[in-house]
C-alpha cells in the first residue's frame, strides 16, 4: 500500500482529477500491478504512464477510484537470426481499483475485474 497524500489533499476541489492522474503516473510500475495486466507483452517497460480516470465514488471512509493505465510492454525474442520476434515494445492497457482511506491517503491497489 502506498499514500496519496496530494490527491486526498486535493479532494473536493476542481484540480483532484489533475493531481490523481500526476500521482498515479509517478507510481510507475512498481507500484502497480501492471505485470499482472499484460496482455501482449512479457514485462513492462520502462516507460512512462498515462492515466485515464474512469470512475471516483465515496463510500464512508473510502474513496474508490477505477483508473485505466496505458503504458508500453515488451514482448521479448531469443535474438536468433531466425527469430520473427525480435525485442520489441507494445502498447498495453489494464484497469486499476484505488481504495484511498480518507483520513490516511493510505491507498490498495488492484487490478479492476
Amino acid at each position: 500500500m502506498m499514500r496519496l497524500e496530494k490527491s486526498l489533499q486535493a479532494w473536493g476541489t476542481p484540480e483532484f482529477i489533475e493531481v490523481l492522474k500526476r500521482e498515479i503516473a509517478q507510481l510507475g510500475a512498481a507500484y502497480l500491478p501492471l505485470q499482472q495486466g499484460l496482455v501482449t507483452g512479457n514485462y513492462v517497460a520502462d516507460a512512462p504512464l498515462t492515466v485515464m480516470i474512469h470512475s471516483v465514488t465515496e463510500s464512508g471512509e473510502v474513496i474508490r477510484i477505477k483508473a485505466g493505465i496505458f503504458y508500453r510492454g515488451v514482448l521479448g525474442g531469443c535474438s536468433c537470426t531466425d527469430d520473427p520476434t525480435p525485442g520489441s515494445d507494445i502498447n498495453e492497457y489494464c484497469v486499476v481499483q484505488l481504495d484511498m482511506d480518507k483520513s490516511s491517503a493510505v491507498t490498495a491497489i488492484a487490478l479492476a475485474e
